[in-house]
């Protein structure tokens, strides 16, 4: 997601410059066959074409609003788990204490104790971003498309493709708990899991009293219920049946868009020719120049028919690179970077060593 510059004119034209040219040969066809071999009736009246846009207008906007609601509930979700995190971290500093323990452990003892559930938070994070960035059915012919596919391979960089999920939690993790996580499907369910076997083991030894064991076991809730609004967004998809027709009626009226304006730039040509034959001088260059331009004046409705279809069709494309949050694109909510914010924010918060400096992204696009 761009979070740090604005997206650049440049990059939507490269992004979408197949289909300008498309649009440009799409316009070109009905003019040709207008004004060069004089089909004169091949046009639409503008008037149900108005309407049809008008239909087609509304149809992009509901998916372009259905598909910002759910990345802005991805990303809230995510400053839920952002928040959650936090407040995790300060009942680990506060909580475990020797206050009612059994045996009484050092300053590092406990130091080390904080560590390890603040880790395995970590590995948590780690893991749920992991699964959120497994590519589904419904996001691969997104991924599959020559643009999408060039404009990701040179633009950003996505480090759930480049190092495993194995490789990143191993650290944060012991080597007994990582066997039993990866023997499992759904890792970060596991984690969370052992964290809350962890609790139940360090109240058995006094270390957190009933009362606080109970308010970190809700905030282990809280993760799973997290957890699961992003699981909701990422297994179910934008519905098919209005994505599909969605991008049916949008090509149907960049098809029809040129037999609907060209006869209106005609006239407009037309209008031209009789204010040339008032005003102007029949044998100067300047006027015949003038008739020309006037007598072929349709040819003008080359660049605003492809105008027309390149906003209609980018709008479409925009709501449906928009509708999976968590696929990996320039429009998802950066689970990398944020993870990686809140793994420095907490361990900070227990005075941790050796903590990871912030992601160096490539072309300023956090993932």
């Amino acid at each position: 997601m761009y979070t740090r510059r604005i997206f650049p004119i440049k990059g939507v034209l490269k992004w979408t410059r197949r289909h300008i040219f498309l649009f440009i040969i799409i316009s070109l066809i009905p003019v040709i066959l207008f004004d060069v071999l004089g089909l004169k009736w091949l046009h639409v009246p503008w008037l149900p074409l108005g309407v049809l846009g008008t239909a087609v207008a509304f149809v992009v906007s509901f998916k372009n609003n259905a598909s910002y609601d759910r990345l802005w509930e991805a990303r809230k979700i995510w400053g839920g788990i952002v928040n959650a995190s936090r407040s995790w971290t300060i009942m680990v500093k506060d909580f475990i204490t020797n206050d009612h323990a059994k045996e009484i452990r050092t300053d590092e003892e406990i130091q080390a104790i904080k560590r390890e559930l603040v880790h395995r938070h970590v590995a948590w994070l780690t893991a749920l971003r992991y699964q959120l960035r497994k590519e589904k059915p419904w996001e691969m012919h997104l991924k599959a498309k020559k643009s999408n596919k060039e404009f990701r391979a040179s633009q950003f960089r996505v480090c759930e493709d480049e190092i495993s999920v194995e490789n990143e939690i191993r650290p944060y993790i012991s080597e007994t708990e990582f066997k039993e996580v990866f023997a499992k499907g759904n890792q970060a369910s596991q984690i969370i899991g052992i964290q809350s076997r962890r609790l139940k083991e360090l109240m058995g030894d006094g270390l957190i009293e009933d009362f606080r064991h109970m308010e970190m076991a809700n905030m282990l809730v809280e993760f799973y219920t997290l957890q699961g609004k992003s699981e909701r967004i990422k297994n179910f998809p934008y519905p098919r049946q209005f994505a599909t027709l969605n991008y049916m009626f949008v090509w149907i009226f960049i098809l029809l868009i040129p037999f609907g304006i060209m006869e209106g730039f005609e006239v407009i040509g037309d209008h031209i020719l009789m204010d040339l034959d008032t005003h102007a001088e029949h044998f100067s260059l300047a006027h015949q120049m003038q008739e020309f331009i006037a007598k072929h004046f349709v040819w003008f409705s080359v660049p605003f028919s492809a105008l027309i279809s390149w906003v209609f069709h980018t709008m479409e494309a925009i709501g449906e690179n928009t509708e999976n949050p968590f696929e990996g694109g320039t429009n998802d909510v950066p689970i990398t970077d944020m993870s990686r914010g809140i793994e420095i924010d907490i361990r900070q918060l227990i005075d941790d060593t050796n903590i990871p400096e912030p992601y160096v992204w490539k072309n300023d696009i956090v993932m």
